[in-house]
């Protein structure tokens, strides 16, 4: 299983669901070793079509660190915590997450929006 480490050591992901939320921007940070990035981007769709049909998804969009990086980024919107929690927490999701080497290593954090001066996209 993927190695989880939070980005805010003060506020891990997991204690984020107490807050109850909505809409919500899950961002996940994920270490991939060169070698494994075919077998983790084909576990990984697997895993979104799951997440495609859970209540409460929006949408899900997966990035590639630029540069030869290692880094991926999957940045996913929710309706609200309680539906991120309930989708992760099902047994299906667990058993799928368990599939990730350990040498992967995931940094999940939560977020929701905040008002820009100008708006959307300035």
């Amino acid at each position: 299983m993927a190695k989880l480490q939070s980005l805010d050591p003060h506020t891990p992901m997991f204690a984020q669901f107490k807050e109850r939320t909505g809409p919500i921007v899950l961002a996940n940070t994920f270490f991939v070793p060169k070698a494994r990035v075919e077998a983790f981007l084909a576990l990984f769709r697997r895993q979104a079509e799951f997440m495609k049909a859970q209540p409460g998804f929006v949408s899900l969009r997966m990035h590639k660190g630029t540069a030869d990086s290692q880094l991926l980024m999957n940045v996913a919107v929710w309706e609200s915590t309680e539906a991120l929690a309930t989708a992760l927490g099902s047994p299906e999701f667990q058993r799928m997450a368990a599939e990730f080497p350990d040498d992967i290593v995931s940094y999940p954090h939560i977020f929701e929006e905040i008002s820009t001066p100008g708006g959307a996209g300035a």
